[in-house]
């Protein structure tokens, strides 16, 4: 497109409606696409601001979405924010602009932000020359009577009919939140179907969506995962020691890091230390610092990780690994809130919040003598226990969508689905190597994939010997060949949104047989129907 158009020039200008209403049907089809192409729901909205911004013109696009946990508005994309800006991009609901917006529901424009941006925090740091002469939109993102939040973008003006393309921008965004909301509603209906199907089959898990938090990056709706989570926002602000106790791979440094963007610390550091990947020798230093010369290639002061993270939260993972002189030490630091470097004498203090994780049972090694019990008690303030992935089973295949879209976005391919072959392998396992476990076998299946389907022949042997599938060593071709055939007319209905007829074509059989084979494995086609 050329410079002319990308500032709201012709062709977006003039008085050719039916020109217009063929760019923005255009646009609007786009952006539906992108949502269809994405898993990841979320990960549909830098795409979404690209088209605004390369097709209508419409620059530093934003997107809110309300945080119900905290009830405050979050910026979950923008175009021309850093990356820090982003992630600490939060409205109080009815304060600003955006946030009048979204409790208002209804849209508003600024004709001119140079004299109207007292009111948009997230432009404080641009300059009145750059402001002049754009135009901003906000409008509400509406599923029915609700308000999910925000979509916004500014439009630089050139000559012509300012008060014309303010209208017609308006409009299109009004449009774009209304597909974001439809794009949100359809994928929370086939969601509630999922579960009503899980339900149905006597699982637990009832799923709404694939996210405890919409803004948490904590994957897993089960009700294992919902009580974490409600324990992990009731404790996030207090500031007390939480002990974060699981198994390897379960996830704990992520929990760790959702206590900390829940805390009042989160605008300061997050320092994060792995206990048993630092040698003995080197652990103290690099904990408490040293001074210069304090032992052979001390070459200058240096800061430990408790003095970066002053004001802020560290978290040291695999503390029973320490060894006992540094549980010594790491207690007065608990009691005392103070430490000198290795090498030092001068008394620093800190203020700083202590999370800690182990895979090992702490009260065991009190016991054995192989952990101080005194600082036992003082890290187990709050204990948090991560469930393992056998115990959440409801989650694993919204943890697989989840990484399958992650590792096709990095390597450059499209995975549309997982086949039912393989999401019986994925939920038969025991995974012992829990969530990284399950992310590892999904990277390599993207990676061997060719039609953007992960089959069941992409996932590692292990997950298909009889011993973790726990199937019979032994079957008949017959029983062989008819689970193939049945995975193949499943995968066709789901293809064709549950038209039987379509279905059978694809197969290459009539529809009458379709039929047979459907009544013979007992498939209740109506479950793969399309939802409209």
């Amino acid at each position: 497109m050329t410079k002319d158009a990308r500032e709201g020039e012709a062709p977006l200008s003039g008085g050719d409606e039916a020109a217009w209403e063929r760019i923005e049907l255009r646009m609007l089809f786009d952006i539906a696409r992108t949502f269809d192409k994405h898993l990841e729901f979320r990960a549909a909205f830098g795409p979404l601001l690209g088209i605004l911004e390369d097709q209508a013109g419409l620059s530093r696009g934003m997107v809110t979405l309300l945080d119900r946990a905290s009830g405050l508005l979050r910026v979950v994309e923008a175009r021309g924010l850093s990356p820090g800006e982003k992630s600490g991009g939060v409205f109080r609901l009815g304060a600003g602009a955006v946030g009048r917006v979204f409790e208002s529901a209804a849209p508003l424009t600024v004709p001119d932000l140079a004299r109207g941006h007292d009111s948009l925090p997230h432009m404080k740091n641009r300059t009145r020359e750059d402001l002049s002469g754009c135009s901003w939109y906000c409008v509400p993102v509406c599923s029915g009577a609700d308000v999910t939040g925000t979509l916004s973008a500014e439009r630089r003006h050139g000559e012509g009919s300012r008060e014309r393309r303010m209208k017609r921008d308006r409009a299109l965004l009004e449009k774009a939140a209304a597909l974001i909301a439809d794009a949100a509603k359809f994928r929370e209906r086939m969601a509630e179907e999922r579960a009503r199907r899980a339900e149905d089959a006597g699982e637990d898990a009832a799923p709404r969506g694939r996210r405890v938090s919409p803004e948490s990056p904590i994957i897993g709706t089960g009700s294992r995962m919902r009580e974490v989570y409600e324990m992990i926002s009731r404790v996030a602000p207090s500031g007390a020691t939480v002990l974060i106790t699981g198994e390897s791979g379960t996830g704990k440094e992520l929990v760790a890091a959702e206590l900390h963007r829940l805390s009042k610390r989160a605008g300061a550091a997050f320092i994060k230390v792995n206990c048993a990947a630092l040698p003995e020798s080197v652990i103290e230093s690099e904990l408490f610092g040293h001074e210069k010369g304090a032992f052979t290639g001390a070459a200058a002061r240096r800061q430990g990780r408790f003095e970066l993270a002053h004001r802020g939260t560290i978290f040291l993972d695999e503390i029973g690994e320490l060894s006992p002189a540094v549980q010594a030490k790491l207690l007065r630091v608990l009691q005392e809130r103070e430490f000198e470097r290795v090498g030092g004498d001068a008394v620093i203090k800190i203020d700083v919040r202590l999370i800690a994780a182990t895979n090992r049972k702490l009260d065991d090694e009190v016991r054995t003598g192989r952990f101080r019990e005194d600082l036992f008690y003082r890290l187990n303030v709050f204990p948090l226990h991560i469930p393992p992935l056998r115990e959440r089973k409801g989650d694993i295949m919204l943890l697989a969508d989840h990484f399958a879209e992650k590792y096709a976005e990095r390597n450059g391919k499209r995975v549309k689905r997982i086949s039912g072959s393989a999401i019986d392998l994925l939920t038969g396992y025991a995974w012992p190597g829990n969530v990284r476990e399950l992310e590892n076998c999904i990277e390599r299946a993207v990676i061997l994939t060719e039609d953007m389907v992960i089959h069941s022949y992409h996932l590692p042997p292990s997950l298909q010997s009889p011993l973790s599938t726990s199937t019979e060593p032994t079957t008949t071709l017959d029983a062989a060949l008819s689970r193939v055939e049945k995975d193949m007319i499943i995968d066709a209905l789901k293809i064709s949104g549950g038209n039987m007829a379509l279905a059978a074509r694809q197969l290459g059989i009539t529809g009458r047989r379709m039929g047979l084979r459907v009544h013979h494995y007992g498939i209740n086609w109506r479950l793969y129907r399309t939802v409209t």
